[in-house]
C-alpha cells in the first residue's frame, strides 16, 4: 500500500521544538520501505531472520565498539522494522588528550542521534 497524504494523515511524533541533538536515551523504531520484510519472515509465529536481518543485529551489538560516544540497549530486529535503544553519551575516553597534551585514538566528536542514525 503506497503513502496517500490525503487518506492517511500521518502526524509526526516528534516533540515540536526538542532539540534531537541533545545527549540521552532515545527509543528509535526504522521501518522498512513499504513494510517489506527484509529481514527475515516470521513462519509458525517464530521470527526467523535471514542473512540481513543477522547483520542488522551484528552492528547493532557493535555499535558501541565503533562509535566511543555511543551506547546502545535493548535492540529487537523484527521482519519489517528495528526497535532500538540508542544512547549518544558524547566523546569516549580514548579522545582525551594524553599527558603530553595530545589527542587519543578519535576525535572528540558527539554524535547526536541523527549523526548516529546516518551512519
Amino acid at each position: 500500500m503506497r503513502f496517500d497524504p490525503e487518506s492517511h494523515r500521518r502526524r509526526s511524533i516528534r516533540l515540536k521544538g526538542y532539540d534531537y541533538s541533545q545527549l540521552g536515551p532515545y527509543f528509535v523504531t526504522i521501518v522498512t520501505r513499504d513494510s517489506g520484510c527484509l529481514f527475515g519472515e516470521v513462519v509458525e509465529g517464530e521470527k526467523r531472520m535471514n542473512d540481513a536481518g543477522r547483520r542488522v543485529h551484528q552492528v547493532s551489538d557493535e555499535l558501541a565498539m565503533f562509535y566511543p560516544g555511543v551506547q546502545t540497549d535493548a535492540f529487537i530486529i523484527m521482519p519489517n522494522h528495528i526497535h532500538g535503544v540508542i544512547i549518544p553519551i558524547g566523546a569516549g575516553p580514548r579522545a582525551c588528550p594524553n599527558e603530553t597534551g595530545q589527542p587519543q585514538g578519535v576525535a572528540p566528536t558527539v554524535l547526536s542521534l541523527p549523526d548516529v542514525l546516518h551512519r
